[in-house]
């Protein structure tokens, strides 16, 4: 299905009846990625509504570099376009960075909130990491003079450098709304969300490590974490029966 948002084609899937529960995937993901969780849901006797983040699989992308606040914003004209105010979500990785966004603004657009591996802490930083970031920003200059870049290549260094994430992006506007989403720290709103909020970690996440979901627990106020041994970053696909139970007991409850 299509809808048009902030004069976007948006690609989304709404699938069964009953209490609507909205699912936001994580970066350089799609609503695909979050299918096995959208039959949990619908198996559970509830509507899932899941939706394809401008940029990504299906939809098309913003036509400027956008940060958290601006995906927010289309979060929520998107679910008052659907008659979704209210409605429980689910969100993985960079989706929970748009989460936490809205829920520390106004609550009352949830009615409960499961972040699975989210985003939104800034993470520990080494010197090893200074040392290359600097670097990296340094050569993008030098390249600018030709003699230099020919001699030295650094062109083709500046390309096989940053993360797998930023490289996989296809254009500059999109890698632009990379660096803006990843540089911001959302620690400080946590302690303003009031939903009933469960946290879902993978005890071998490399990419949102586990002592992020351990500091989402002590600073939302009504929170609560499960980890799941032996799953990283997509732990919903590598536990998935036990993370289907813990739905089912949270959602019931």
């Amino acid at each position: 299905m299509q809808v048009n948002i902030d004069n976007l084609s948006i690609k989304y899937d709404d699938c069964g009846e009953g209490s609507p529960v909205l699912l936001l995937h994580g970066w350089g993901a799609s609503l695909e990625t979050m299918r096995p969780v959208s039959d949990a849901i619908v198996k559970l006797g509830m509507r899932a509504v899941s939706l394809d983040f401008p940029g990504f699989g299906g939809s098309e992308a913003p036509r400027e570099v956008w940060g958290v606040a601006e995906y927010a914003g289309f979060v929520r004209r998107f679910m008052h376009t659907l008659n979704l105010e209210g409605a429980d979500v689910l969100c993985h990785s960079f989706g929970g960075r748009v989460v936490i966004f809205l829920a520390s603004d106004d609550g009352a657009l949830f009615k409960r909130i499961v972040l699975v591996n989210a985003a939104g802490i800034r993470p520990k930083r080494g010197l090893k990491w200074y040392v290359r970031t600097y670097a990296y920003k340094a050569g993008k200059r030098l390249s600018r003079i030709k003699l230099l870049d020919r001699l030295l290549n650094l062109s083709g260094r500046i390309t096989k450098a940053g993360s797998a994430d930023y490289r996989a992006l296809q254009t500059e506007l999109m890698r632009g709304i990379f660096v803006k989403v990843i540089n911001q720290d959302l620690t400080n709103r946590l302690n303003r969300i009031t939903n009933p909020t469960l946290l879902i970690w993978g005890a071998q996440d490399q990419e949102t490590p586990l002592y992020m979901g351990q500091t989402m627990e002590q600073l939302i106020p009504n929170s609560g974490l499960v980890i799941l041994e032996g799953a990283g970053h997509f732990s919903y696909l590598d536990q998935y029966p036990r993370f289907c139970a813990i739905l089912e007991a949270f959602f019931k409850a």
